[in-house]
């Protein structure tokens, strides 16, 4: 195969997994109301109650200005309520109302359920080989580097 043919699959893969991503999130859309920027923050507010927009910024990585966005319209949906903090009034924190309750007590899914079969059939190795090989493309595409808090940076998965 040559480079051009070998680029051109390349790209053509990362367009399959970008639209694979989009109509999951479509889904979600269509099933919950949530697209999946909006389940995500959902999902890191439920984590630690009294999150401020700058630690859900981070530990999800979105930009503040995006999150504030996506949580300006989880308000008007009637997902979250913004409260100032009773130590400093300069600080907003972030709560769920029952409403996102109801719909994260399903257990909404932030990958498609055959993804999530699949990569718990493969071998450890090949895990870590795949979360390297995804790290890689993400450098070579000037992806802002982030670490997700559920995602080990190496070492051997945990069996839960």
């Amino acid at each position: 195969m040559h480079q051009s043919d070998l680029l051109d699959n390349v790209m053509s893969t990362l367009r399959q997994i970008i639209r694979a991503i989009d109509l999951h999130s479509r889904q979600l859309t269509k099933r919950y109301g949530l697209t999946g920027p909006q389940l995500l923050v959902i999902n890191e507010i439920k984590r630690s109650s009294k999150k401020q927009i700058s630690e859900i910024s981070k530990n999800v990585s979105l930009s503040q200005a995006t999150v504030t966005s996506i949580l300006d319209r989880l308000c008007q949906q009637g997902f979250t309520v913004r409260q100032r903090s009773d130590q400093d009034k300069r600080k907003v924190n972030m709560y769920l109302t029952e409403k996102a309750n109801k719909i994260l007590d399903q257990k909404p899914s932030m990958v498609q359920d055959k993804f999530t079969e699949q990569f718990d059939k493969m071998e450890d190795w090949e895990k870590y080989m795949l979360l390297a090989s995804l790290k890689k493309l993400a450098s070579m595409m000037n992806a802002p580097k982030i670490q997700s808090p559920s995602v080990p940076e190496s070492g051997p998965l945990e069996e839960e």
